[in-house]
């Protein structure tokens, strides 16, 4: 599995890593999380609010924080 959050760097997209990477681990699973300020990353799935969380090349959320148990059950 494949999770990107997507977001220029601001404070809410480094909280939405750590609540991935949080989900990730407490679930078990494998998967790889990783961060992309690419502007031209972002566009290409379409995101008007940052941060955004996209699982397996889906957008799954943008525009707000997702908890670590709202990232867990989007992810199982």
């Amino acid at each position: 599995m494949n999770i990107k959050v997507l977001g220029p760097g601001c404070s809410n997209c480094k909280k939405m890593e750590v609540n991935a990477k949080e989900a990730v681990k407490q679930l078990g699973i494998d998967a790889t999380v990783e961060k992309s300020t690419d502007i031209q990353d972002i566009i290409k799935y379409g995101v008007m609010k940052t941060p955004a969380l996209v699982v397996d090349d889906k957008l799954k959320s943008s525009g707000k924080v997702l908890a670590v148990e709202d990232i867990k059950k989007l992810l199982v």
